[in-house]
């Protein structure tokens, strides 16, 4: 091959298997042997069409974006999007490519040609699927238009939308999902006599269809849809069944299955499977030497598969082949989890025993909403597949064991988890995969610790990629990283520093228990008090000064506490880069009266500060110097306000949008809910900055599932998510629990933040929090909402002591002379303005001069002018 001219590789088609190949080409195509270009009909880079679901709850499509947008600016990589592929000419090895509304033509030539072009959704023969209002689930457009039609059709007829979704498999269940986080209410109609028929059996299929129910989603089996009819309006209005009955429906979802999209190897002359899609052998190879086939569209061993982890396998296996390798389709793992908000459910190898000699171990409990299957060879050892329903929490153990012999007693596995002894700790051998998605073993990522120098789970993420794709194998991955590192040696700290050998979660309940009240009384009882000058460090002083405000003691700056104090809550306003401060008054729920914003106005006129409102509903007002501020506070406090807590480790803020009170669609109070909750969780120290926010309404305006806590309204109260973050990797929250009342929702908020206050690292953040409890979000909900630790009454008692003792720091400084004392710009000039301080004019207000300025302006004279 001559290394000096790329070969030119065209990719037809831009999904997740599209870019899967790219990124694994180009990942180990160090000598850009090949340029790839790739065709996608989309006029977006491609994303992740499994977390489609997600877009309904707040996600913008670009959250969806596979990878980085690196890949795309790679010298090797084209990517043509909004471009459709015409025709294929095999004998001068071209393709033609139209862009899409444009009509403009261009011709590529190829090496190799690699047909990635999925599948399409299937829609039945039934009269009236072209209705407006009937849609299919398969794409971004198709979901966004969806969720148009939807809140358009909620505001036109001021009544909840009537939804129905054709189909009770993976995707149907997941459309009912989004039409219920819509706020639709929605029917499942599946034609067979159980839900999800190619994953769970007769047993799974009925307590999944409990557990459907129970979410509020209606379900009708053995139905046979036979016509769509109209309303007045031309749209969609009822469904007409074979058995003479009917369902009234402002929106239907067509979710019957797909279709490998072929049409455009059928013209070129490729061969056809039997049901559709382009026959390729294991090598992912077409007749044609140069064609390849790979994901939904590939016929590979009699079959089409319409999952992505064999599409992420074929994708490999041509990349593999390119570089001259010689891979092979390893088989399909057909195993699946649904992807609905608190329905668990998951099946993986022969889930219907269909091996001969195969024996089934099952254990049903209707009352709880569990069914659990293991499929085992004919002496009971060897794990063959299995059904989980209501309980998939040893899914992600079970399924890299499939073909393997089980550890201990196979009915172990199907206990609920933390009943009796426990489940068996099944040590997994290195070729066991771990992460089908990205076809991840277990020796991959025991090597990421011993060969790589990973210690911890972000660095085997990246290392190897398990579990950057659905997720599902991450509580394995950290199993395996933590016995690998303490199987070579390394122990795994869990100390906050040197001084303190506990974790943080262990001194807050050593404090909580013994009482102690000071620095100096903590470490000579449960630190390292015999280390030369152990008056603490930069880690620990502060840790303990949260814990100490979390338990209530006293002010910040009371004593010694002040001393321990980060330089913000050391004097209780944000440090700027410039030596100044921010202030920032407490806003409840974003609301303000016209009296108060005119004295925040005079505040920051009369000492020339910056002013800009914050995206948590607040104003902030930038360049107080230090001896300004009690000045400052003094007349904000005066006039009601009290301090916001934009400084320190503790509630920011409790978004919200205007409610019911003015917004047409809104369903609640958001406001008042907001307020109540800023009220009462103001001033609550934790381990990081805690966000709150509501919406009045599914629309989702206060962008609730960005923060900590998010609360979203539904006509039968109050939903809530938990663990949004920005920050370096933002998160979305996920749904704890719905239709909450107001007290009971305030109990689940309260017991939520407590257990996090108590139990999280350092600086943790409540979304890694969540992902380290044991058992994640289900872990968190049985101690919320179950008491499954016996703690609720304790973490109830907790949150009212602090809603009892809170007391407006700011206020009870002015109150002090010994802390005012503290706010000085000099000690022997207290009320000197600091000389090198500068400023410029910007857009109306001043802000802080760059190094050029700031000598022309310290030059001309003083910058400030301060009116009080």
């Amino acid at each position: 091959m001559d290394r000096g001219v790329a070969r030119r590789l065209v990719v037809v088609g831009g999904g997740m298997v599209a870019h899967r190949l790219v990124e694994a080409l180009r990942d180990r195509d160090a000598d850009g042997a090949w340029h790839v270009t790739v065709v996608a009909e989309e006029p977006r880079a491609p994303y992740d069409r499994v977390a489609l679901t997600s877009y309904f709850s707040g996600r913008d499509p670009a959250d969806l974006a596979l990878g980085t947008p690196d890949l795309w600016a790679d010298p090797h990589v084209t990517l043509l999007r909004d471009t459709t592929v015409t025709a294929v000419d095999r004998e001068v090895r071209t393709v033609t490519a139209v862009r899409n509304g444009v009509g403009s033509e261009a011709v590529l030539s190829y090496d190799a040609l690699v047909l990635a072009t999925g599948s399409s959704a299937a829609v039945p023969p039934v009269e009236g699927t072209d209705l407006p209002g009937v849609f299919v689930y398969r794409t971004v457009d198709d979901v966004a238009a969806l969720r148009g039609w939807v809140e358009e059709t909620a505001r036109r007829r001021r009544r909840p939308v009537q939804g129905a979704v054709v189909g009770g498999g993976l995707l149907g269940l997941e459309a009912a999902g989004a039409l219920q986080a819509l706020g639709a209410q929605s029917t499942v109609v599946q034609f067979g006599p159980r839900l999800m028929p190619l994953q769970v059996d007769e047993g799974g299929g009925e307590a999944l269809r409990r557990l459907i129910n129970a979410k509020g989603v209606a379900v009708r089996l053995n139905t046979s849809t036979t016509r769509l009819r109209p309303g007045r309006d031309g749209a969609v209005r009822r469904m007409d069944f074979a058995d003479g009955g009917r369902l009234d429906a402002d929106v239907v979802v067509l979710a019957t299955g797909v279709r490998p999209r072929d049409e455009l190897a059928r013209a070129a002359g490729l061969e056809i499977g039997p049901r559709g899609g382009v026959v390729v052998d294991d090598a992912c190879r077409t007749a044609d030497p140069h064609v390849w086939a790979v994901g939904e569209v590939a016929c590979i061993q009699g079959s089409c598969l319409g999952l992505v982890a064999p599409g992420y396998a074929m994708a490999e296996v041509v990349v593999d082949r390119l570089l001259g390798g010689a891979a092979v389709f390893p088989g399909a793992d057909t195993a699946t989890k649904l992807k609905l908000t608190g329905v668990d459910v998951a099946s993986f190898g022969d889930a219907f025993a269909q091996t001969d000699g195969a024996l089934e171990l099952v254990h049903a409990d209707p009352v709880a909403g569990v069914y659990t299957k293991l499929v085992l060879s004919d002496d009971a050892k060897t794990l063959l597949g299995g059904v989980l329903v209501g309980d998939a929490s040893a899914y992600a153990s079970l399924r890299p064991m499939l073909g393997r012999e089980l550890d201990g007693d196979p009915g172990a596995y199907l206990l609920p988890e933390g009943a009796g002894t426990g489940r068996p700790q099944t040590s997994l051998p290195d070729d066991a995969a771990v992460c089908s998605c990205n076809n991840v073993t277990a020796g991959t990522v025991r090597a990421a610790v011993t060969e790589h120098g990973c210690t911890d789970l972000a660095g085997v993420k990246a290392c190897t990629k398990a579990g950057t794709s659905c997720g599902s194998c991450l509580p394995l991955v950290k199993k395996l990283v933590t016995t690998e590192l303490e199987r070579t040696g390394v122990t795994v700290s869990q100390a906050l520093c040197e001084h303190f050998d506990l974790s943080r979660a262990q001194l807050f309940d050593a404090v909580r228990v013994t009482g102690l009240r000071t620095f100096s009384e903590i470490i000579a009882r449960h630190g390292r008090a015999d280390l030369p000058g152990a008056r603490g460090c930069d880690i620990c002083k502060p840790v303990v000064a949260s814990i100490l405000g979390s338990l209530g003691a006293g002010h910040v700056l009371d004593g010694e506490n002040a001393t321990l104090q980060d330089t913000n809550d050391h004097v209780m306003a944000n440090l700027q880069k410039d030596g100044t401060y921010s202030v920032v008054p407490r806003m409840p729920g974003g609301e303000v009266t016209p009296e108060g914003l005119i004295v925040v106005g005079e505040v920051a006129r009369d000492f020339g500060l910056y002013t800009k409102i914050t995206g948590g509903q607040r104003i902030d007002m930038f360049g107080a110097r230090i001896e300004q501020l009690p000045l400052i506070w003094r007349r904000l406090v005066d006039a009601g306000f009290e301090s916001g807590h934009a400084y320190g480790k503790s509630l920011r803020t409790v978004k919200s949008c205007v409610g019911q009170t003015w917004c047409r669609y809104g369903v609640q109070d958001s406001v008042a809910l907001a307020v109540e909750l800023e009220l009462r969780y103001r001033g609550l120290r934790s381990p990081h900055k805690i966000k709150l926010g509501v919406s009045g309404c599914a629309r989702e305006c206060a962008e609730a599932r960005a923060k900590d806590v998010g609360v979203i309204a539904t006509d039968k109260g109050w939903n809530v998510y938990v663990g949004g973050n920005g920050g370096f990797t933002p998160r979305h929250a996920q749904l704890l629990a719905e239709d909450l009342d107001t007290p009971t929702l305030i109990r689940t908020i309260d017991r939520f933040l407590m257990y996090y206050v108590r139990t999280a690292d350092r600086l943790q953040r409540t979304a890694p929090w969540i992902e380290e409890v044991e058992g994640g979000l289900d872990g968190v909900r049985a101690v919320v909402l179950d008491d499954s630790l016996g703690i609720a009454d304790e973490l109830d008692a907790a949150m009212a002591a602090h809603v009892e003792a809170y007391t407006d720091e700011w206020r009870a400084t002015l109150d002090d002379p010994e802390k005012l004392a503290r706010f000085a710009s000099f000690v022997n000039a207290p009320t000197t303005p600091d000389p090198s301080l500068a400023y410029v004019p910007e857009r109306g207000q001043r802000r802080p001069a760059t190094p050029a300025e700031r000598e022309a302006v310290l030059v001309a004279g003083p910058s400030l002018e301060v009116r009080s």
